[in-house]
């Protein structure tokens, strides 16, 4: 519950940070912002752990030039080997993406996972986000997860 408190903090903080600026002052830099769940369709699963869904916070502000900036946090929540909850945390910082004519936004960089075990957390993974109003594609390293449709929150584009 912390953790989710925490997210929640931290993205209220990044929005209010990328809020839009006044007509005259404002660059072709288009936000991408949200907190919240999803659930993953069967048979997601990252290192070995199978996976039913995520909580996520982000703030991200992704420039025409396809720099970007901003943090990406999810908890990927998964079930054990021995049958236990499991929670790995991917927190990202952002560094390049791009806006689809779709209105789908994508951001790459890299992060660091703590798989939740008690193993040394990896720094240096790479990510990239695929976000939508309505879900969540993750890549991490060359795992690929299922896209996350989105339960609870939202996802901001703008």
């Amino acid at each position: 519950m912390k953790k989710l408190v925490f997210l929640w903090a931290a993205i209220l903080s990044m929005t209010i940070t990328l809020a839009p600026a006044p007509v005259l002052a404002q660059s072709e830099d288009t936000g991408v912002t949200g907190a919240g769940a999803g659930m993953f369709g069967g048979g997601a699963a990252f290192n070995g752990i199978p996976l039913n869904g995520l909580e996520l916070g982000k703030g991200v502000s992704v420039a025409s030039d396809g720099t970007a900036t901003g943090e990406f946090h999810t908890v990927l929540l998964g079930t054990s080997l021995l049958g236990q909850p499991q929670e790995i945390d991917v927190d990202g910082k952002v560094s390049s993406g791009s806006v689809g004519p779709d209105g789908s936004a994508t951001f790459s960089g890299s992060a660091t996972v703590d798989m939740g075990d008690g193993s040394a957390p990896l720094p240096g993974v790479p990510f990239t986000v695929t976000a939508t109003t309505q879900s969540l594609l993750l890549t991490l390293g060359t795992s690929t997860l299922p896209s996350a449709t989105l339960t609870a929150g939202s996802i901001v584009i703008e």
